[in-house]
């Protein structure tokens, strides 16, 4: 009997329990008041509500036909080649042997001169060029330009099919373009995509390239040095570069025509682009640069070397100096002293402040025309 009232005790507490948990639980709807409903309506009516509005119905134009990316493909694939090299490298004993690397070109007037990068071709030993159609030539340098990544290849042959070059500051960020190359070397493909950005300034191996075209158009390995087009068919650009990261999808970047209009027509003129130059090999300094060298400054541009008859002979620098500024401007990386150069004229006076050991001095140099890549 008293083991059985437990138990009807038990019970009683646990439907206690339920029913005064009733008041948050779904499990007892009864005990609670009905949710309150929310009001569709405003407290009181907006004045800027219009009972007769509907959708608009359009402006009654007819809309504008998407771009004609295959008509544009096939005009400008003709004028695109792949670019062949061989050149010497070495292996881990020292070994020579000869690599293969394949890029692309883009023919730019019926002689046989052809756009392509300076990384494509620089230390090649062999250069050929193959037509969409097959049709393989050898190829000659004519010059290149590690600065801007550019250069200019030529084959002996005349009547080639070649590209009209169009006018990149027209650009606009969202206009289709399309990009044209030996896409991983396995022959001239399309890839089209959209202006992202307009001139992008891009850090490679240490150079920076200036006045890039950011695409979404696919830039893959072999696509370098081939042609960005527009909907007209204008080569706008010529495809350098692309970001490649995990996560990073997108980012391709071409040269674009405007800047690369005068570099080539200088290697084509004179076969190097000349520039102010002061005849200094160097390089950044950071914390680690300076503990290495023992320097007495943790930034700034270290000098590797100095040319002989050079301006900076000429004006007392020496291998192991420090520039820490140029005609007023702090200078703390390779890059602002070159940009610093490029912006002055060829036979102007610059000051230069430096630091060797723990001394900090001033110099002057005039800035001569940089000599042929030859001398």
């Amino acid at each position: 009997m008293l083991h059985r009232a437990k138990r009807i005790l038990v019970a009683l507490t646990v439907v206690s329990l339920m029913v005064g948990a009733g008041g948050c639980s779904m499990f007892t709807p009864w005990s609670a008041a009905p949710p309150a409903t929310p009001s569709s309506q405003p407290a009181s009516q907006s004045e800027y509500t219009d009972p007769d509005w509907t959708f608009p119905s359009g402006n009654g134009h007819s809309p504008e036909p998407l771009p004609d990316i295959a008509g544009v493909v096939k005009q400008v694939m003709p004028s695109v080649v792949s670019v062949m090299t061989e050149m010497v490298a070495y292996d881990v004993f020292n070994q020579q042997y000869t690599q293969s690397a394949a890029g692309s070109g883009v023919i730019i007037d019926s002689d046989g001169y052809i756009i392509t990068n300076n990384h494509v071709v620089e230390n090649a030993k062999e250069v050929q060029v193959e037509l969409l159609d097959g049709t393989a030539f050898p190829a000659n340098m004519v010059g290149s330009d590690a600065l801007t990544d550019l250069a200019v290849i030529k084959v002996a042959e005349e009547g080639l099919p070649y590209a009209t070059l169009g006018d990149s500051p027209h650009l606009a960020v969202g206009e289709w373009v399309v990009a044209i190359g030996n896409a991983l070397g396995e022959g001239i493909s399309a890839s089209e995509g959209i202006v992202s950005r307009l001139e992008v300034s891009v850090s490679v191996g240490g150079n920076t390239l200036r006045d890039l075209i950011q695409t979404t158009a696919a830039i893959n390995p072999g696509n370098s040095g081939g042609p960005l087009v527009n909907m007209s068919g204008e080569v706008i650009g010529i495809n350098s570069v692309k970001v490649a990261d995990i996560g990073v999808e997108g980012m391709s970047y071409a040269i674009s025509m405007n800047s690369a209009e005068p570099i080539v027509s200088a290697l084509i003129q004179q076969g190097y682009v000349t520039r102010p130059w002061l005849g200094v090999s160097l390089y950044t300094v950071d914390r680690l640069v300076a503990l290495m060298n023992d320097l007495s400054v943790q930034e700034g541009v270290l000098v590797l070397e100095v040319s002989s008859n050079s301006p900076a002979e000429a004006a007392g620098l020496r291998k192991g100096d420090v520039i820490i500024q140029f005609d007023e401007k702090k200078t703390i990386s390779t890059d602002d002293l070159l940009q610093a150069i490029l912006a002055s004229e060829v036979g102007q006076t610059v000051e230069i402040t430096f630091v060797r050991g723990d001394k900090t001095s001033k110099t002057s140099a005039q800035l001569q025309e940089s000599p042929p890549p030859w001398d």
